[in-house]
């Protein structure tokens, strides 16, 4: 068999374990030089395929590679960049196929969502008609939780992680200054479509009456007198209250209660804090003092407080999407399949990537209590496992260590540049 080199890109929000999965990726590569050659990855992700910008990670030490483990962020780069369909702009597809071509490039993983998930799969077709097949494997990562078939998303259990303890923690200097000071904490978190962020805020507490008090999904309908009524009633029982929304908090016809009015490179609503929002209906209402946080980038890079759990589940899907490619699978995805939760044992499946394409999936209903407010047991036991265990980085001189990459790039071999 032919020695082939391979091609390897991050897509879109990036996560606190995305890297480990280049992790997985590269150091598998490397243990069958006898069927891939070099490892390319795209600057920029997708961009850097279309571009022609080729990151040698051969150029890169073991050491450096190993690194990534406990690296935050995108290592060589992400993109928030959509593939139009096949018939709307072929062009774009018969570049990729192009530039692999020119490096000889017969692998292509790419580490993404369902948009991704859907372009690894456009390529491993149009290659195929193209007279130059590139074997095409996703590699799953999600914040969201959001991908069909996998039990979950490499990227989110440290994002779950950081939530409940941040949900805790703050919980905990509310509950210390309610009597005479904030009321009301609100704590925006991650979640345009389905509430798995903010259902793991829900792992902070356990207990009745302790927060968070009021969870806020976009799978059930935001009405604005139960909210306030859940608000004043927690305040009355406890004191405080604390409540964890998700970005995606939408009414009953569907317009988010943060919509800015605008829309993201996706053409997904451009969503304004649902945060500030609810804290103006309490301070309009009920009058408590309040402050609220938007978790934002921080949920998402916060390698510090990783599960161990999501680390472990990150790089195999980098190892096993490699192994899936050298024997001969074409156009799947990796997927972790849950085997038991209590003690948790877990094994690597596989779904096509026609299958896993611009899907989403949402929180089960028998996960979300009858009032809409918080999480059933039957969550807490899905949630539980893949918060477990502490992967701390390095630290150096109090700060966290991370890679150091050369990036060194490809020489461009396409005479002709490629505009996106």
């Amino acid at each position: 068999m032919a020695i082939k080199n391979a091609f390897y890109a991050q897509s879109g929000g990036v996560t606190a374990v995305i890297n480990a999965s280049a992790c997985g990726v590269i150091e598998t590569a490397r243990k069958h030089p006898d069927q891939i050659g070099k490892v390319y990855a795209g600057r920029n992700g997708i961009i850097g395929a279309l571009r022609e910008e080729l990151i040698d990670t051969t150029e890169e030490s073991d050491d450096a590679i190993r690194a990534l483990m406990h690296t935050p962020g995108g290592a060589f780069g992400s993109c928030r960049y959509k593939m139009k369909n096949l018939t709307e702009n072929r062009r774009e597809y018969e570049r990729l196929v192009e530039v692999f071509r020119a490096h000889d490039i017969g692998y292509f993983f790419y580490n993404g969502g369902g948009d991704s998930q859907d372009t690894a799969f456009k390529v491993s077709q149009i290659s195929e008609k193209m007279g130059y097949p590139i074997t095409c494997i996703g590699v799953p990562k999600t914040v969201d939780n959001d991908l069909p078939f996998t039990d979950c998303c490499p990227g989110f259990g440290s994002v779950a992680k950081y939530v409940a303890t941040s949900t805790m923690e703050a919980s905990l200097d509310i509950k210390s200054m309610c009597e005479s000071s904030t009321k009301v904490f609100i704590l925006e978190v991650m979640g345009r479509h389905a509430g798995w962020i903010a259902a793991s805020g829900g792992m902070a507490g356990k207990g009745r009456g302790e927060p968070p008090h009021i969870i806020l999904f976009p799978e059930i309908p935001f009405d604005r007198e139960a909210f306030l009524a859940r608000v004043e009633q927690s305040v009355k029982d406890c004191g405080y209250c604390v409540v964890v929304a998700s970005e995606g908090a939408q009414y009953e016809d569907g317009r988010f209660v943060a919509d800015a009015g605008g829309k993201d490179a996706f053409g997904h609503t451009q969503l304004g804090g649902v945060a500030p929002s609810l804290a103006n209906m309490v301070k309009q209402a009920l009058g408590y003092k309040f402050h609220w946080a938007v978790a934002d980038y921080l949920q998402r890079s916060a390698r510090h407080i990783a599960s161990a759990v999501d680390v472990e589940h990150a790089y195999t899907v980098g190892q096993k999407a490699v192994e899936m490619a050298l024997a001969g699978k074409q156009a799947v995805m990796p997927i972790i399949v849950r085997e038991q939760s209590s003690p948790y044992r877990w094994h690597i499946g596989e779904a096509p990537l026609s299958d896993v394409a611009n899907q989403e999936k949402k929180m089960p209903i028998h996960f979300i209590t009858d009032d809409g407010f918080g999480i059933t047991e039957d969550c807490r036991e899905y949630l539980q496992p893949l918060i477990e265990g502490e992967a701390f980085p390095p630290f150096e001189n109090g700060i966290p260590k991370v890679a150091e990459l050369k990036h060194v790039m490809a020489e461009k071999k396409l005479k002709t540049p490629f505009e996106v």
